[in-house]
């Protein structure tokens, strides 16, 4: 999977915009502040709708109304133009100039795995962070996931409002109640087991990948959800499940929430066994969050049939030439990566003979080689 064209209009600082990448990789080079960030950002608004980054609107220029990404990429030799649009009221995407209504439909048209400074914040910030981060990528390998995740959310809210009725009003629907909680069930289920099996799936790559990128200490991620589960088995996790709804009925109606399910779910990165968030250095929990950033690249290949678009924003800052020759074996020739700098003295000569080079001026891109 390549992006051969990226155009912005009216994308934060760019008023028009048109780049051309290399099917390998890609180098923005600029100064703090010129927009290099950006354009890493747009490409993951062209591919997931959405930034990691916070508003949405914050996404149109200064005194625009609306914003467009467009991208031309190929799969498998496959020509598709993709394009994202935002204004104040709405959000529009196409796929080959057809307007696509459910974003379902959309995602995964563009794969991508994202590293930025502000990926600290998966080991410090809030479960909600870590979540998001499995949603996110679970959700371009599998429609399923997606589809699932979203009729969860929409019975979730439901049963929370139902809650509510239920705590005020004690002549509520009680079985109309119960059978929203089998529904939510069947929807958990799947989620929960995706997710177990993903982190599976990081764990039989992520020690070797951590040791060869940073140290000799072993990495492993510990999937906490908080329910807790003899069997990922389908009839003993909706067994287990029943039990606890049941046994918390009056306590979730008298909080007027649903307290257990996948929303409330967690994942550690353990450093030699203990909470790297507790234990690790600056350095370990960077290189940790990049070990699992990269372990993801064989996991997208396997399940979607090709590799993912990697964007890796200031990513050579802090690593010097022996961890940078490491962390290359694994963006090699045979995948896309853009990468942003504020310095080009900070990666090696040979990579940049490989590369394709762009300067960022403030609102400009210009192809150096």
């Amino acid at each position: 999977m390549e992006i051969k064209q990226l155009n912005l209009i009216q994308f934060r600082n760019y008023k028009r915009l048109e780049i051309k990448f290399s099917k390998t990789m890609n180098i923005l080079i600029g100064e703090n502040g010129v927009g290099k960030t950006n354009i890493l950002e747009a490409i993951e608004v062209l591919s997931l709708t959405k930034s990691h980054r916070g508003n949405d609107n914050n996404l149109i220029q200064y005194n625009e109304d609306t914003m467009k990404v467009k991208g031309t990429i190929s799969v498998e030799q496959i020509i598709r133009k993709l394009e994202v649009e935002y204004s104040e009221k709405c959000k529009k995407t196409k796929i080959n100039g057809t307007t696509i209504p459910r974003i379902g439909d959309y995602i995964a048209s563009l794969n991508t795995i994202v590293f930025s400074p502000d990926d600290i914040e998966i080991i410090k910030g809030s479960p909600n962070i870590r979540r998001s981060l499995l949603n996110m990528e679970l959700s371009q390998i599998s429609k399923a996931y997606l589809i699932h995740t979203n009729q969860y959310n929409k019975l979730l809210k439901t049963r929370n409002e139902y809650l509510k009725i239920l705590y005020t009003n004690h002549l509520g629907d009680k079985s109309y109640f119960d059978i929203l909680t089998e529904k939510l069930i069947d929807k958990a289920i799947l989620i929960y087991q995706m997710r177990h099996n993903y982190i599976l799936k990081i764990n039989e790559i992520i020690e070797s990948v951590f040791k060869d990128i940073h140290s000799h200490l072993s990495l492993q991620i510990k999937y906490e959800p908080n329910v807790e589960f003899s069997s990922f088995e389908e009839e003993k996790m909706r067994e287990t499940l029943r039990k606890v709804y049941q046994k918390n009925y009056q306590k979730e109606r008298n909080y007027g929430m649903t307290l257990f399910g996948p929303h409330r779910d967690d994942f550690t990165f353990l450093l030699d066994g203990k909470d790297i968030k507790l234990v690790g250095s600056e350095g370990q929990k960077k290189a940790a969050i990049l070990a699992y950033k990269l372990s993801c690249i064989p996991i997208f290949e396997e399940q979607t049939g090709t590799k993912p678009v990697l964007l890796l924003d200031d990513i050579f800052s802090e690593i010097d030439e022996k961890r940078q020759n490491k962390i290359l074996k694994y963006i090699g020739k045979d995948i896309q990566s853009i990468i942003t700098t504020t310095d080009v003295k900070r990666i090696r000569k040979s990579l940049l003979k490989d590369a394709t080079i762009f300067k960022v001026i403030s609102g400009t891109v210009e192809r150096m080689i």
